[in-house]
């Protein structure tokens, strides 16, 4: 079985392509300028990697040579399947159309998002999701929750959804550049990643007081970019001696260290899908504390990785915070839980032998 893969998660996508290339002939095609340095060491010559960029110098704007290139790719791959993951993007449409048009080839769609995000809902996003919803032979999502929300607000068919967990990415590039040197002070409160409504930060920064008064001398770390900080800021206020803020994006160096110092990590978010930083926390042997929304609660197990609370609630969420923060071994106990999690089930060799069950029943649907 020739296999295609088509995206922009750039690290999830290397680490499938690997994983299914130890069974199958794999090509993955990734747009060149968003492989970072520390992706780029993680790939080997197991799986065929095809980049949309040249460097050439080419006077037709760069997103239209993308597009021809893209066409050009995927015409000379003669795949069996192609698995397209799901953002919502031109590449995704064109891909989409060729083989299924042009190029007849069953397709399967992981919608990493089963939604866009409060504040994320383009038009065309909103229509080329909908077409490669309507029209994939299957559909790969990450969690129960998320196949019922894709079966009641969608009404796609049960039997074309097939749930998967997200699998360990996001964690090579940061562990990369772990350091025995460094560890945590037992007060290190860490917020990390996008920042935008649905992240619910409002609620940690809400949360802060009942923890700062239950155990004196805590920090909370502000780690990531997204929306304009200044709402946050003005919600601080007179507590920024409590906060460490680092606004911007944060390198996978500068991150390993921030995941080295802090002693919780923590999403208190009111609106998701799956979470990436599950996972760094996960391989940094970080005990977490999250919120009971979408497919987060499935990766995380209650009172063995993690402690789960209802959203939108910081006097909940400051009570599991002060729980951990009072209890060392309760924490490392959940940092290693977390960690076994993250290579055993979690692991991407045991989610290619579900994903390629998918690529066989697409197969068989198309030849029906």
């Amino acid at each position: 079985m020739k296999i295609l893969i088509e995206g922009y998660f750039v690290d999830y996508e290397i680490q499938l392509a690997k994983a299914l290339s130890k069974i199958e002939h794999t090509v993955l095609i990734l747009p060149f300028s968003q492989i970072a340095e520390e992706f780029r060491e993680m790939v080997n010559d197991q799986f065929e990697l095809r980049t949309l960029e040249s460097n050439k110098l080419n006077f037709l704007p760069t997103k239209l040579r993308n597009f021809i290139n893209l066409i050009n790719i995927v015409r000379r791959i003669d795949p069996d399947i192609v698995h397209i993951q799901v953002q919502g993007g031109i590449d995704n449409l064109i891909t989409f159309i060729y083989f299924k048009i042009f190029h007849k080839r069953p397709i399967v769609a992981t919608f990493h998002d089963v939604k866009p995000h409060l504040g994320d809902r383009p038009i065309l996003l909103i229509f080329i999701r909908y077409w490669i919803r309507k029209y994939s032979d299957a559909i790969i999502v990450h969690g129960e929750t998320l196949k019922e929300q894709m079966i009641k607000d969608y009404r796609v068919p049960a039997k074309k959804i097939f749930v998967m967990p997200i699998g360990e990415h996001e964690v090579a590039p940061f562990k990369k550049y772990e350091r025995p040197d460094i560890t945590d002070d037992g007060r290190t409160i860490l917020f990390f990643g996008r920042i935008y409504e649905y992240k619910g930060l409002k609620y940690l920064i809400e949360a802060e007081p009942i923890i700062s008064k239950a155990v004196p001398g805590i920090k909370v770390v502000i780690a990531g970019t997204g929306e304009n900080f200044k709402k946050y800021q003005l919600m601080i206020g007179k507590r920024n001696h409590n906060f460490i803020v680092y606004n911007y994006h944060i390198s996978y160096r500068q991150g390993a260290e921030i995941f080295q110092k802090s002693t919780i990590v923590v999403l208190p978010y009111v609106e998701a899908s799956q979470s990436g930083v599950v996972l760094t926390a996960y391989g940094f042997k970080k005990p977490i504390v999250v919120t009971n929304v979408g497919s987060i609660p499935e990766i995380v197990d209650n009172n063995v990785t993690g402690l789960i609370v209802p959203p939108k609630n910081a006097e909940y969420l400051a009570e599991a915070i002060i729980k951990l923060l009072l209890d060392v071994n309760l924490r490392k106990r959940m940092g290693e839980n977390g960690f076994t999690k993250l290579r055993t089930e979690l692991s991407f060799d045991e989610i290619v032998k579900k994903t390629i069950s998918v690529y066989e029943k697409a197969l068989h649907h198309v030849v029906n």
